[in-house]
């Protein structure tokens, strides 16, 4: 049924997709420090993250992402789905929101390294309850989430 209030003209809407991955060892979690990408340089943020790209799954991109940014290997069912988090940066009319899928696994194959060293700048495991400064405040969302042993399996971030 059509509505009676037409909606006002907007601009095109993107959705951004993304994998996050947190690999746990013990109460640790390994984090790396973006460097040189004009991007939250100098942000503690999820050891591997990155773009769904086009015919991926986010679990897939969740195994490449592993693989190109720590140089370890995950098998799909070494990843559990954390919490998946609409999110946007909180402006009145936002013409991009993004949709993260954030992930953990406690297996992997090989030592985690820096393995795109142009992006980041250090890694390092940290405990969920002590964490560096500073964390992108949705990321914090999650690790507090998965801290406390309480995340819901849908979260949002920025909306009023």
């Amino acid at each position: 049924m059509p509505s009676a209030h037409p909606s006002p003209r907007r601009a095109p809407f993107a959705l951004v997709p993304a994998s996050y991955v947190y690999l746990l060892r013990g109460d640790e979690v390994l984090l790396q420090q973006r460097a040189h990408t004009g991007y939250m340089d100098g942000h503690w943020v999820a050891g591997a993250a990155g773009h769904v790209e086009p015919g991926e799954s986010a679990v897939e991109a969740a195994v490449r992402e592993a693989h190109e940014e720590l140089g370890v290997d995950l098998r799909e069912g070494d990843l559990e789905l954390l919490t998946v988090m609409q999110r946007t940066d909180g402006t009145d009319d936002p013409v991009e929101q993004r949709v993260d899928w954030f992930w953990a696994s406690r297996a992997w194959t090989g030592t985690p390294v820096i393995s795109e060293p142009h992006k980041c700048a250090d890694l390092g495991w940290h405990p969920l309850g002590a964490l560096p400064e500073p964390v992108p405040a949705y990321e914090l969302v999650v690790l507090r989430g998965l801290a406390l042993g309480s995340l819901p399996v849908a979260t949002s971030f920025g909306f009023a």
